[in-house]
C-alpha cells in the first residue's frame, strides 16, 4: 500500500479549483498523514492539537466538501460513525477488526479475478465494489 502524501489533498484541493484557508490546509494535511480511517471527532482532535482555532463545524464542512469534490471517501464501518480516508492510488479493500475497531487495508488479486468472474457468470461486466471484512482474531475468546 503507497502511503499517502501530506500535499496530495491540498494539491487536489487547488486543482479542483477549491480556496484554500488555512483551516483547510490544516485539515487536507492531517487528512493526508493518517494512517487509519479516522471519524470527523476523530480528525478534529488532531487538527486542533495543530491550530486551536479550527472548530468541529469547520471540521464537517470541510471533510464534506472534500467528500463531494471527490478528494476523500467516506466509509462506514458498522460502528454508527462515518471514517474517511484519501481516495487511494490503487484500489484496496478493509478488513476490520470487530474488537478494536482497526481496519487493515489489503489487496487480493484472487478476491479481484473471483469477484469479477462472479458478475460475469451473472451477465455483468464489474465496472466498481466495495468490500468490507469484518473479522475476530483466530485468537479471540467467546464473551460470557
Amino acid at each position: 500500500m503507497t502511503a499517502p502524501r501530506p500535499k496530495d489533498i491540498e494539491a487536489l484541493c487547488t486543482a479542483k479549483g477549491m480556496r484554500m484557508t488555512e483551516q483547510r490546509r490544516v485539515i487536507a494535511l492531517v487528512l493526508a498523514g493518517s494512517e487509519d480511517h479516522p471519524d470527523v471527532e476523530e480528525l478534529y482532535r488532531r487538527c486542533s492539537a495543530v491550530d486551536d482555532r479550527i472548530s468541529i463545524s469547520t471540521v464537517y464542512r470541510t471533510v464534506k466538501l472534500f467528500e463531494d469534490a471527490g478528494i476523500i471517501e467516506r466509509h462506514e464501518f458498522r460502528d454508527g460513525r462515518a471514517r474517511y480516508e484519501q481516495i487511494p492510488d490503487a484500489h484496496h479493500d478493509h478488513l476490520i477488526d470487530l474488537r478494536t475497531g482497526k481496519v487493515i487495508e489489503f489487496q487480493s488479486e484472487e478476491i479481484e479475478r473471483l469477484q469479477a468472474e462472479v458478475a460475469r457468470k451473472l451477465g455483468y461486466r464489474l465496472v466498481d465494489h466495495r468490500l468490507e471484512l469484518y473479522a475476530l482474531p483466530l485468537d479471540d475468546k467467546p464473551r460470557r
